[in-house]
């Protein structure tokens, strides 16, 4: 019963994971000739038939250059949270849970913020500085997926649950090669997003800013720990009475 609880969540992250690229995607081109200033959270707003689109781009993203080698890690992501959360599905249950609420909760969090606050950016280069095979796939990146809904970003947020997912787990944690190498695919895929133009600086912020609180409730406090000695407590009075 708990194998076939433990597949049924898989399959609902990888389908929330679908949700969420989905999500990305969907939203339409934010018009560059539209724009007006706020002082909150971005530079300015766009509207797009009659829908307000928070523009998360700052000042601080014109001063990062693109550099189209990093479209590797970018797409790197995607085998490696997928990886990550699988090998726990096999072989530490209690870490798969922990590293499950980490990512659904982040990914549900997006989803509220992409409905309740559309939001985009305006930092791609309308012309590709240079021909070769990683413009042409940042080119396709483009294509499939446009620069809305990007607040908080999940590639950071998830790769940061999985490198979390990784240091928390003794075994991997042991294995020097995969320890390091998480860490450095982690740190690859975050700088990815902004050397790429895919994110905002402000994107990637507040994606840390969520792991960071994220990891003290799922790792610190443990709260899986503490939802299953409850559920055992319950279990057991329910025996006595």
């Amino acid at each position: 019963m708990r194998k076939l609880f433990a597949i049924g969540i898989a399959a609902a992250l990888a389908l929330s994971t679908g949700v969420v690229v989905f999500a990305e995607s969907s939203e339409k081109t934010i018009g560059g000739n539209e724009s007006q200033s706020i002082n909150v959270i971005a530079k300015r707003t766009d509207t797009t038939e009659n829908n307000v689109v928070y523009s998360v781009d700052m000042k601080w993203d014109d001063m990062i250059p693109f550099c189209e080698v990093f479209v590797i890690p970018y797409y790197l992501w995607f085998g490696y949270v997928s990886i990550v959360v699988l090998y726990l599905l096999f072989k530490n249950k209690q870490d798969y849970y922990r590293a499950c609420t980490f990512l659904f909760t982040g990914m549900t969090i997006f989803l509220l913020v992409s409905t309740l606050w559309p939001n985009g950016h305006h930092l791609r280069p309308a012309v590709m500085p240079r021909d070769n095979i990683f413009t042409t796939m940042v080119a396709a990146l483009y294509k499939a997926d446009t620069p809305t809904n990007l607040w908080p970003s999940i590639h950071v947020y998830n790769s940061i649950g999985a490198h979390l997912a990784v240091t928390h787990n003794e075994k991997l944690r042991k294995n020097k090669v995969i320890y390091f190498g998480s860490l450095i695919l982690c740190i690859s895929i975050i700088l990815s997003t902004v050397f790429i133009k895919q994110h905002s600086c402000f994107d990637v912020i507040t994606g840390i800013l969520m792991g960071a609180i994220m990891y003290v409730i799922v790792y610190q406090l443990d709260i899986i720990s503490i939802y299953q000695t409850r559920q055992a407590a319950r279990r057991q009075r329910m025996r006595e009475v």
